[in-house]
């Protein structure tokens, strides 16, 4: 007669604890270690500098470092920067809002109507201005809107009355969007590219119209990808300098000119200047905590 040998909790406990792979501390310190050195140099310690001189009011270059109080982010509640806080997110808002109009039918035709074999050739077609300077771009846009420009020398040639856009709000949201426009389909392409057409298909059999299908199956769908591109593209569009300062003239004050201003223009005050920085900082930091957290609801 055969006894069966059943092993007890404690056993088991054991059993499992000697199968357990051991933790090698050494293995990810090694992996991490170039880009967590890069990180620090390149990201922390600057970052942590910045802050430090946020604290000091009206200091100039020379000047000792010496941490007083948080009177240069008081300063920023200022109605006049307030204003040019509000325009630069405007402005990016702005943008994003374009891309995200313009970019979503290019990404849908890319993605779901045009040939297999032309795909990666459109993809590259539409990347080849990131290969560009985007000081060259801006430059480009200068040429084409101002006031004896392409655009205005076609509108006379037909007759058409000619449009004051350069040093202007609307120059800005075109050289921002024509620069940025790029990252959103490609994002969006990469989440229009998974489509399940199965269940549009299963939808146009219960009866949902082309529009009602889109909105109740496509955009959940993808909606991952319309949240990252726009995500991004707000993020650059805030901290963009090139656009507005060659396409918006001194109209167009922005965030990132009047920090640019605090640290190399007259008034040479990197205090308030590393207090708007880490203003714009955080908000950024809020910006990828929502996506993270929120991102795959």
């Amino acid at each position: 007669m055969k006894t069966e040998i059943r092993d007890t909790p404690d056993d088991l406990d054991k059993i499992q604890k000697l199968n357990r792979p051991k933790f090698n501390l050494i293995q990810p310190l090694v992996l991490l270690a170039p880009s967590g050195i890069w990180l620090l140099l390149l990201l922390v310690l600057p970052t942590l500098i910045i802050f430090q001189l946020s604290l000091v009011p009206n200091i100039r270059p020379g000047d000792i470092v010496n941490p007083s109080g948080l009177d240069n982010y008081v300063r920023i509640l200022d109605p006049l920067y307030l204003q040019v806080i509000l325009r630069s997110l405007w402005l990016a808002l702005g943008t994003m809002a374009i891309c995200l109009t313009l970019g979503f039918p290019v990404a849908y035709w890319i993605a779901q109507i045009a040939p297999q074999r032309w795909r990666n050739l459109l993809l590259l077609g539409f990347v080849l201005p990131l290969w560009t300077s985007s000081l060259l771009r801006s430059y480009a846009w200068i040429t084409i809107l101002r006031p004896t420009g392409l655009l205005n020398s076609l509108l006379s040639s037909v007759g058409l009355p000619t449009l004051e856009l350069l040093n202007r709000t609307p120059a800005v949201l075109i050289g921002m969007s024509y620069s940025l426009l790029p990252y959103m389909v490609l994002i969006l392409y990469a989440s229009l590219e998974k489509l399940d057409k199965r269940l549009l298909e299963a939808a146009a059999d219960l009866g949902a119209s082309p529009t009602k299908a889109f909105w109740k199956v496509t955009v959940p769908q993808i909606s991952p990808g319309i949240t990252a591109g726009s995500l991004l593209v707000l993020i650059t569009a805030l901290g963009d300098f090139i656009d507005p300062e060659l396409l918006g003239g001194a109209s167009s004050m922005t965030a990132a000119r009047l920090v640019y201003n605090q640290f190399l223009g007259v008034t040479q005050n990197w205090g308030f200047g590393s207090a708007l920085s880490m203003t714009l900082i955080l908000a950024v930091s809020v910006a990828i905590a929502l996506l993270i957290k929120f991102g795959d609801r």
